[in-house]
């Protein structure tokens, strides 16, 4: 984890899951967005995401347009099925213009 930067890298998430024996599917490049995991009853736990970060890592780190992050994350993100281990990308309050 950088000094400058609070949010941990990688293999920073990675070791802390490792210790915690949990082996969660991660998305690469978003660990700025990565928020936590969560569960059901009798389910893996699932790696979860939150979308406005996805957004903002999109648009600052590769100087994609919000559209083409929206379409970015829609397709290769929301659309990709990899098992009941796929990530979950939740969206804030915000997206329904009430916070």
């Amino acid at each position: 984890m950088d000094k400058m930067n609070p949010m941990p890298d990688r293999p920073a998430i990675q070791k802390a899951l490792e210790d915690a024996d949990m082996n969660l599917l991660l998305m690469d490049g978003f660990e700025e967005a990565f928020i936590g995991f969560t569960t059901r009853i009798n389910e893996p736990y699932v790696a979860v995401y939150d979308y406005d970060k996805m957004m903002q890592t999109l648009m600052f780190r590769d100087s994609m347009s919000a559209e083409e992050a929206e379409e970015y994350i829609e397709y290769n993100c929301q659309g990709a099925w990899v098992g009941e281990q796929t990530p979950y990308i939740v969206r804030g309050l915000s997206q329904l213009g009430i916070v």
